[in-house]
């Protein structure tokens, strides 16, 4: 036993104490764990609006070659040319100035000299316009990445393979946290070294307006003059494929339109983060919380929108920062006491193993004993019955008293087999659960009586006094017959096996009211006792409180235990207390039957 402890603890318990402590020290990381999970959490939110911007900007553009067409279903492409400016700015508020100019490099308008707006926008973009200036935009077009060369020599390849991805993947979203807003954000000579996942995924990138076209029909791009971002939407019809129309774009009222997707759709999340649409100087122009404050250059985490509006980003706040620690806390104590009760478990369920595995042990050792005593019982009567028998083959015997008394004692010893094979048969079945019964109503009190006097003569043979108070009227239970017929065989035989000097056994029949109506029956006899502490375990299987091979007492261990099994199947149950003036008192309880219940045939 002690070396099967041993192994158990070294194999189990050791074991689970050291992933415990494990665990243990793995909650010091659960503040950052939970920050990553609503870092994920949050950068869905914030990835999905971001989309939904950029999705509305391509819902602008398209609104924009859809005005270019209708202006040009109404006019000559030439005719359109000269006076598009004043025409979609006529038709479609969000333009500041309408632009046509030739592959050739020629400017139809805006003119020179119509507006100031149109001459500040002639002197900023001409050049580029007519392809004989590179200037440093962000762009965007379906026709993909025409691998150019970044606007700063000095941000290197990195920089280069970042506007390649940018401009391969048009709507591409940059992702990045707080930490990437902080590095961004500082004086160039404090800027961390290039990493692909510490930057803006939107570099500009040098380049001719003609090179920027290439065979597309549409796009877009913007660029940052006197740190004011100017965009710019273009379209090339396909009837007039040497004529580009674009737009540059008015700022405050696209501001207007975009104001719509700062916002949270979640309740649940609506009273976690405030959403922002920063502008490219980390302003806020939109916010889902009107009152809410923060220092907006640290969002927890942002999504850029992309090259249309470049540096402009969705971003993240918590409403409650502290309650993100609470939180933590909340999980570590809870993830504690979770650790707890698990060792605490295996710790219990550590000594229950340990205890059913010394009751296995116990068991098997009462195993062992019920071999040796069923051999033991099997070898006596069976002795009897053979010497007797060859006794009486032989006629040796001719006294007809002598041959009477050897014919009682064969009954006697074959009924004690009877009795022996049918409790291991019947302990057999029921572990099985094949034991069946076969319920009706019956009379307890005349199946009493009739046990009793089959049992009378081997009792009284055997030197036995037997007492009987039984009532008049009969005591109807609902039961099988046969099984409740074997509880008293086998409580008339502990009573026989256990009662030492003084031979005598009682039997009572009653009605009782008391906890609950029941019938009772008690045998009664005048033996050894039950030693203290054992009032149960007499009932366990193979336990015998006095052993039968050093005290003499027949036995298998099997009788109490077939007797309440067999009185629990019927609804009730036997139990033992000392009798006054010594010996046992065991008490058959069983449920009366209802007065409907038919009687016996």
């Amino acid at each position: 036993m002690k070396k099967v402890a041993l192994v158990f603890v070294l194999a189990v318990f050791v074991p689970s104490l050291v992933l415990a402590c494990l665990a243990v020290r793995s909650l010091r990381d659960q503040q950052f764990a939970l920050e990553r999970q609503q870092s994920l959490l949050y950068q869905g939110v914030a990835d999905s609006i971001a989309r939904e911007a950029s999705g509305l900007l391509a819902e602008i553009q398209r609104e924009f070659a859809r005005q270019v067409e209708a202006l040009l279903a109404t006019a000559q492409p030439i005719e359109l040319a000269d006076s598009f400016d004043a025409r979609l700015r006529k038709e479609w508020p969000l333009a500041e100035v309408g632009f046509t100019v030739s592959l050739d490099g020629q400017v139809y308008s805006p003119k020179l000299y119509d507006r100031a707006e149109a001459l500040r926008f002639r002197l900023e973009n001409e050049k580029f316009l007519c392809c004989r200036e590179n200037v440093a935009v962000y762009w965007q077009s379906p026709k993909g990445n025409l691998n150019l060369p970044p606007s700063d020599e000095k941000e290197g390849n990195a920089a280069q393979a970042q506007a390649a991805n940018t401009a391969s993947n048009p709507g591409s979203l940059g992702k990045y946290t707080k930490e990437t807003q902080q590095a961004r954000n500082v004086a160039p000579q404090q800027k961390a070294p290039a990493d692909p996942d510490n930057v803006s995924k939107v570099a500009p990138a040098e380049a001719e307006f003609c090179q920027l076209i290439g065979d597309s029909t549409e796009g877009t791009l913007a660029r940052f003059l006197q740190n004011k971002l100017n965009v710019m939407f273009w379209c090339r019809p396909p009837r007039e494929p040497q004529l580009v129309f674009g737009a540059l774009i008015h700022l405050p009222r696209l501001t207007e339109t975009l104001r719509t997707v700062a916002r949270v759709e979640s309740e649940s999340l609506r009273e976690e983060i405030c959403v922002a649409l920063l502008d490219d100087a980390a302003r806020p122009v939109a916010i889902s919380h009107p009152t809410f404050q923060a220092n907006w250059r640290r969002p927890f985490v942002a999504t850029e929108i992309g090259e249309t509006l470049p540096h402009w980003e969705v971003a993240v706040y918590l409403l409650n920062p502290a309650s993100l620690r609470r939180s933590a806390q909340t999980l570590k104590l809870t993830l504690g006491l979770l650790i707890a009760t698990l060792v605490l478990a295996i710790g219990v369920g550590g000594w229950l193993i340990v205890r059913d595995l010394k009751r296995q042990l116990t068991l098997a050792r009462q195993k062992t004993d019920f071999v040796s005593n069923v051999s033991h019982e099997l070898k006596t009567p069976l002795t009897s019955i053979r010497m007797f028998s060859e006794l009486l083959a032989d006629g040796r015997v001719t006294d007809k008293e002598k041959q009477r008394s050897y014919f009682n004692i064969i009954t006697a010893e074959t009924a004690r087999l009877t009795r022996l094979i049918n409790n291991v048969l019947d302990f057999s079945r029921m572990e099985r659960g094949e034991k069946k019964y076969h319920f009706a109503s019956c009379d307890l009190l005349g199946l009493v009586r009739e046990t009793l006097e089959s049992y009378r003569p081997h009792l009284e043979a055997s030197g036995f006094k037997l007492e009987c108070e039984l009532p008049e009227s009969p005591l109807r239970v609902n039961g099988d017959r046969d099984a409740l017929a074997q509880i008293m065989v086998n409580l008339l035989s502990n009573a026989e096996k256990y009662s030492g000097d003084r031979k005598e056994v009682r039997v009572e029949a009653s009605a009782r009211s008391q906890p609950a109506p029941h019938l009772e029956v008690r045998v009664l006899d005048r033996g050894l006792g039950v030693p203290p502490g054992c009032g149960e375990k007499i009932f366990e299987q193979f336990y015998r409180a006095h052993d039968s091979l050093s005290s003499g007492i027949q036995g298998s261990g099997l009788g109490l235990t077939l007797a309440r099994q067999i009185a629990r199947a019927h609804g009730g149950d036997i139990a033992c207390k000392p009798r006054p003036g010594g010996g046992s008192c065991f008490i058959l309880r069983l449920p009366g039957a209802a007065p409907e219940t038919n009687p016996d045939k």
